[in-house]
C-alpha cells in the first residue's frame, strides 16, 4: 500500500468513526502516521481528500460488475447486481457508512459524482437493455436509478442496525423486481 492510500484508508477509518465535519486533516495524518506536510502534498485540502475518498470506494465498488454474465436473463443479471453490490457494502461496512454520509452531500464535486457513477455503467447498460425489450419498465433511467440504490442503502441500514438474526435479501431482492419489472 502506498502513501496516499494509507492516507486515504485512515481518514476512512476516522471519517466512518467521527464524522466528516469532527475529523480534522491533523486527526487523519496522525492515524496515516504521517506529517501535515505529507496530506497536503497528495491533497490540497480536506474536501479533496473526501472526494478522492469516494471515488476510491465506487472505484472499488466496480469489482461487483466484474462477474456480470450478459447471456444470462435481465432478471438473473439483475438479482446478480443487486445481490452482489449489497454483499460489497456488508463485507465493507466502512465503505457504506462512508457513502451513506456522503450520498447527498455538497462537498462530493460534480466531477467525482461522475466518476463514481462510471462503477454502475454496467448495470445502467443493463437498466436500458431491459426498457428496450419491455422487460423493464420505461421509467428514467436516472429515477430507477434512484430507487433501486435508495432500495439499497434502507435495506444497508436496517440491515446493519439488527441486532437478531439476519434475514436474506430475497424477499427485497423480489419486491424491488416486482416493482421495475414490465
Amino acid at each position: 500500500m502506498n502513501k496516499k492510500e494509507s492516507i486515504l484508508l485512515s481518514a476512512l477509518e476516522l471519517l466512518t468513526q467521527k464524522g466528516v465535519h469532527n475529523t480534522p486533516m491533523s486527526a487523519i495524518a496522525k492515524e496515516a502516521g504521517t506529517g501535515m506536510g505529507t496530506i497536503y502534498n497528495y491533497f490540497k485540502n480536506k474536501d479533496e481528500l473526501i472526494n478522492e475518498l469516494y471515488v476510491y470506494i465506487k472505484a472499488k465498488e466496480k469489482s461487483v460488475f466484474i462477474p456480470f454474465d450478459n447471456t444470462q436473463p435481465v432478471k438473473t443479471q439483475f438479482e446478480n447486481y443487486f445481490s452482489n453490490l449489497i454483499d460489497f457494502f456488508i463485507k465493507n461496512p466502512s465503505y457504506y457508512s462512508i457513502i451513506e454520509q456522503l450520498h447527498a452531500s455538497p462537498i462530493i464535486t460534480e466531477k467525482s459524482k461522475e466518476d463514481g457513477n462510471s462503477s454502475v455503467k454496467p448495470f445502467l447498460d443493463l437498466i436500458l437493455f431491459g426498457k428496450q425489450h419491455r422487460i423493464i419498465k420505461d421509467i428514467a433511467s436516472d429515477e430507477l436509478l434512484l430507487f433501486i440504490g435508495g432500495a439499497i442503502l434502507s435495506y444497508l441500514r436496517w440491515y446493519f442496525n439488527q441486532t437478531e438474526k439476519k434475514r436474506p435479501i430475497s424477499n427485497q431482492l423480489q419486491l424491488v423486481w416486482d416493482a421495475i419489472k414490465e
